[in-house]
């Protein structure tokens, strides 16, 4: 796989998990898309809409810091480990 192809198929990847992530953590908590932006727009004193929150999740485009305050928002944290040796690329 060239660099390039790579890059962009890890890029999805992430994109993919932080979309499927945070719908997972909306389903355990019963929170809709739309009280979770309401949450938001509560939270970070800000204009927050559903189709706003909705395309961010779809292209990927949701920030790191969006993903660490919606999962504070919905009470969860999220943690690092270290990978076994045998883990490491």
């Amino acid at each position: 796989m060239s660099t390039n192809i790579a890059v962009t198929y890890n890029t999805f990847m992430n994109n993919v998990r932080a979309k499927e992530q945070i719908k997972s953590l909306m389903a355990l908590n019963g929170v809709t898309m739309k009280q979770l932006s309401e949450m938001l727009t509560h939270k970070i004193q800000k204009n927050y809409s559903v189709s706003s929150l909705s395309q961010k999740l779809n292209r990927g485009s949701i920030s790191y810091n969006e993903v660490m305050l919606i999962a504070d928002i919905l009470g969860f944290k999220v943690n690092y480990e270290r990978k076994e040796q045998n883990e490491i690329i």
